[in-house]
């Protein structure tokens, strides 16, 4: 299971959040990273990486220091962020898959399953949470064609256990903008693309899930620059919305608070673009239909 605590994050994103707050309090007392640094005995390379959650973990001795240099003094507050501090530190669910997955799609998936709000827009793929196996095991063996199938097993595992975020008791709301060309795209064929269609029918009508076509008639749009991106919004105020770009070899993330809205917006007109959610359904049976 994943670790959670009264934030509801899962443990990279959670060092997010502490490191965002040692931050504030370390701005609060007045103290640079080498001040801070020195009154721990550590560099203040170590305090960078501490607030920017860039250590595999927090050492809670380290930790309990710097709240004491920096005035927290109150037993209770101090207890209740070692505790988060221990969740942060335990490893995600994801990690059985380390074996086939790149170290930085950790990171997204930290995001993904803490995120209280998800939206999307795609120009090529469905979404990786609203694919079917069939059609997930067709794009995945597409894509890593030299892969050992038990490999290529073992990367479909990981997709569909991501979508089980979907059932939760209080699951994120997600909302993705996808070009028609995604359903056009005959990925693994007819029978698996009618199958996929079928299953994003049945996934739109749930509360949680919005999905938008924009149609061929349509034209260009704004995202359409960015290629598919998503952006993740989170319920705790220490976190801003982030942005998930990935690629090839790697992927990139981007907080801040310009760079996001761009990509806000972007996301915003494709959405204003495209026909209602409520349009949806008949989109996809016609579509359904054609293949």
């Amino acid at each position: 299971m994943t670790a959670e605590t009264d934030w509801g994050g899962a443990p990279s994103v959670l060092r997010m959040i502490l490191g965002r707050r040692l931050e504030e309090l370390r701005t609060r007392a007045g103290l640079t990273y080498e001040e801070a640094g020195t009154a721990i005995g550590v560099s203040h390379s170590t305090i960078r990486r501490m607030e920017a959650a860039k250590v595999a973990r927090l050492r809670l001795a380290d930790t309990e220091k710097l709240l004491h240099v920096y005035g927290v003094t109150d037993r209770q507050e101090i207890d209740t962020f070692l505790k988060s501090a221990r969740e942060a530190n335990k490893r995600g669910w994801w990690h059985t898959y380390r074996d086939v997955m790149p170290d930085w799609f950790a990171a997204y998936l930290s995001l993904e399953q803490a995120a209280w709000q998800i939206r999307a827009y795609e120009g090529q793929f469905v979404h990786g949470l609203l694919q079917t196996e069939a059609y997930a095991r067709a794009l995945l063996a597409a894509g890593n064609p030299h892969a050992r199938p038990e490999a290529t097993e073992r990367r479909i595992a990981l997709r569909m256990r991501r979508q089980e975020l979907l059932g939760r008791d209080t699951p994120p709301t997600v909302w993705v903008v996808m070009d028609e060309t995604v359903l056009r795209w005959p990925v693994g064929g007819p029978d698996v693309m009618r199958a996929q269609i079928g299953h994003l029918i049945e996934l739109q009508r749930l509360p949680q899930v919005t999905l938008q076509i924009t149609p061929f008639a349509g034209g260009p749009h704004p995202a359409l620059r960015a290629g598919s991106f998503q952006l993740f919004r989170f319920r705790a105020r220490e976190l801003p919305d982030v942005v998930y770009l990935d690629a090839l070899v790697g992927a990139v993330y981007l907080d801040k608070a310009d760079d996001v809205v761009v990509y806000r917006e972007a996301l915003d007109r494709a959405g204003a673009q495209a026909p209602p959610a409520t349009a949806t359904e008949a989109v996809l049976e016609r579509i359904r239909k054609d293949l």
